[in-house]
């Protein structure tokens, strides 16, 4: 019985990994007026905030229709001889995502057999699931003890954050421009935190630096006498920075010999702007 697996690109993950285990990422939408984007179809993070720096304003996002979802199995029963689909969805606190593939599974395509997994994560934590669920059914497993390795690496995920401006938070009105002139002038660093499935702000630090630094201590925090047992380096747009980053990580933190690199592209981007750098990883049981 051959099982396929599909997500969202809310998940971030890599193409090639995407690949080796046969997961298909539906798009969550761009939009710029009239204009529509399907995020790693036709738009990535650098082209995004190309186009938001041009004009000094956001575009909105949009979860992928149900219609989307449909095609999406259906190509999934076709193209990969699949009997059953597996598909794991970003968070439904941030996304109607979850809801549009539950419709696409029980109102357009009844008579397929299609589990529906709302995966209260985002980013790569919700990547690190799917890729859970992915490897189980590689090695043998039933859908059920896949999507069971799949929630058992969720409860153990975690994401941190440092936002590099506030500018784009200021475009999206969730800050004054006043505020936020203010914060860049002190060189001022919000950093976020992954907290019941949304993208929360946790603290504000003064520089770069010290960011990364609270971000690493926070790090040491939660894995306290555990161990990581996945790491991913996410960024945006910052590629170099995130190389940096994860030298100062690795100085103090032990941590796996690999590390993924994951963008966070434009579905979730688009609401922490360019130059983000941030750590997630599952800890030890």
């Amino acid at each position: 019985m051959k099982v396929s697996i599909i997500t969202d690109t809310d998940a971030s993950l890599p193409n090639d990994l995407a690949s080796q285990y046969g997961i298909r990422q539906v798009p969550i939408s761009v939009h710029f007026g009239e204009e529509a984007f399907d995020t790693g179809v036709d738009i990535d993070d650098a082209a995004l905030f190309v186009r938001i720096d041009r004009e000094n304003k956001l575009p909105t996002t949009a979860a992928p229709s149900p219609g989307k979802f449909a095609k999406a199995f259906q190509a999934a029963f076709d193209e990969d001889g699949a009997d059953e689909v597996l598909c794991f969805t970003v968070s439904s606190a941030v996304s109607t995502t979850y809801n549009a593939a539950v419709m696409a599974a029980t109102d357009l395509m009844a008579d397929k057999k299609i589990t529906v997994v709302d995966t209260n994560c985002l980013s790569i934590g919700q990547g690190f699931m799917v890729l859970a669920a992915a490897k189980t059914l590689a090695a043998g497993g039933s859908v059920d003890e896949a999507v069971a390795a799949a929630k058992d690496i969720g409860g153990r995920v975690h994401l941190y954050g440092a936002l590099a401006t506030l500018r784009y938070l200021a475009m999206s009105g969730r800050v004054g421009q006043l505020a936020a002139g203010m914060a860049n002038l002190l060189n001022i660093k919000p950093i976020l935190e992954m907290e019941s499935g949304k993208l929360e702000l946790l603290e504000k630090v003064r520089t770069r630096k010290k960011a990364w630094e609270r971000v690493i201590e926070l790090t040491k925090e939660k894995v306290g006498n555990g161990k990581i047992e996945q790491l991913a380096i996410v960024h945006v747009t910052a590629p170099e920075d995130a190389k940096e980053f994860e030298r100062m990580l690795r100085a103090q933190v032990e941590c796996p010999a690999e590390a993924l690199y994951a963008e966070l592209t434009p579905g979730l981007s688009v609401h922490t702007g360019a130059g983000l750098v941030g750590v997630s990883f599952v800890t030890s049981k």
